[in-house]
């Protein structure tokens, strides 16, 4: 039977990770939920709509027992959080189980929100029948990192996790913010402590204090510029990618942006992957790249072109992209038919396009790629 703490070991022996005594006493951690997930599934019966279904509802959930607390595992960037969550996630027993990064939790929690208030016009508050979809589809829910930065998603937190934990649902989550660091110094922030109570009491914080980073490690010896462009470049990335994100299936992903989606073709990890044209060929603009920076601590892009005042628009974007991604600290891989300084050599805009290209020698060095991202 597949568990945690032997699919762990099995990886340290095979030498797939190293030996660490802070990730090991977190597997440990994990082993003891699976133990207590295996076979999971509770499943409160349906009640009638209105008062009377409210009192019921609310019986069954009281008599089902109490669920075990999920796990809060805090530590700094690339020492392992993921990973280690991502195989309890796999071993765990449990039929209904969901692994989603925060970010996009909130996201698609949003567009549930609003939707069911457009389509049941006569509900009051939305809160209950959104925990209800949630609860139906998963009784584990798997965060990673686990961040707030935005009053509306506080606003609606406590009250959701509120419904979610009594619908006996299991949270675990990575995050590199302490609980009561959560939202901190941002105003509303004392509307927002009831919750941070409230996540103490269902989640255990785990704090992951491994002793290297294992994401600099990975970066460590990685050239960050292929050029020029063709079959060699595109091999190179795509070893990249998978060194990046530990070989971890990848998928399309979507952001909500104000209103407006954006398709991320290939993502895993924490780590995007885009063609030139994709971020640069289309009407993007600066708070697309925002929400890329943010979301990402790296990015990879594919096939950039020379830039000249023939594809001025392309290059605009690309100069507010990089801005954005260089503003929070995003590590940059590309291929790209030459190097920064020779991308934009002519033309108006070219004097411009020096600075970018400063910062893209800049990118490079081991200096910038050991920095932390800022989401």
């Amino acid at each position: 039977m597949v568990d945690v703490i032997g699919t762990y070991r099995e990886r340290v022996a095979s030498g797939q990770i190293l030996s660490d005594p802070a990730q090991s006493s977190a597997a440990e951690r994990l082993q003891g939920l699976w133990v207590k997930l295996r076979g999971y599934d509770p499943k409160p019966k349906e009640a009638p709509n209105g008062w009377v279904g409210k009192l019921l509802r609310r019986k069954q959930v009281d008599e089902a027992g109490e669920h075990p607390n999920g796990l809060y595992l805090v530590g700094d960037v690339g020492r392992g959080k993921s990973m280690l969550m991502d195989l309890f996630f796999a071993a765990a027993d449990v039929p209904r189980k969901r692994r989603i990064h925060f970010h996009e939790f909130m996201q698609e929690t949003h567009r549930r929100f609003h939707q069911i208030k457009r389509d049941n016009p006569e509900i009051d508050d939305p809160i209950p029948a959104l925990a209800d979809m949630i609860a139906g589809e998963a009784a584990l829910l798997c965060f990673d990192e686990f961040q707030v930065h935005d009053i509306v998603d506080a606003m609606i937190l406590g009250r959701l996790f509120e419904a979610l934990f009594a619908r006996l649902v299991v949270v675990v989550a990575t995050s590199n913010t302490l609980p009561d660091d959560l939202f901190k110094g941002k105003p509303g922030r004392d509307a927002f402590l009831p919750f941070i109570g409230f996540l103490k009491k269902n989640l255990d914080v785990l704090v992951l204090d491994a002793a290297r980073d294992y994401r600099r490690q990975r970066v460590h010896g990685l050239a960050a510029w292929y050029t020029p462009i063709g079959r060699w470049a595109d091999a190179a990335m795509q070893r990249v990618f998978d060194e990046l994100t530990g070989e971890m299936p990848a998928h399309t992903e979507t952001l909500l942006i104000s209103g407006r989606t954006l398709s991320v073709p290939l993502a895993a990890n924490g780590v995007a992957w885009f063609d030139f044209h994709a971020l640069c060929g289309v009407a993007l603009g600066a708070g697309d790249y925002l929400a890329l920076a943010t979301h990402y601590h790296t990015v990879l892009i594919d096939g950039i072109p020379l830039l000249s005042p023939d594809n001025f628009d392309e290059a605009r974007r690309f100069v507010t992209l990089i801005d954005a991604l260089y503003e929070h600290r995003v590590k940059l891989y590309v291929s790209a038919a030459a190097l920064p300084d020779d991308l934009y050599r002519k033309g108006e805009g070219a004097r411009i396009f020096e600075r970018t290209a400063s910062r893209l020698e800049e990118m490079q060095s081991e200096a910038y790629l050991t920095l932390p991202h800022l989401t």
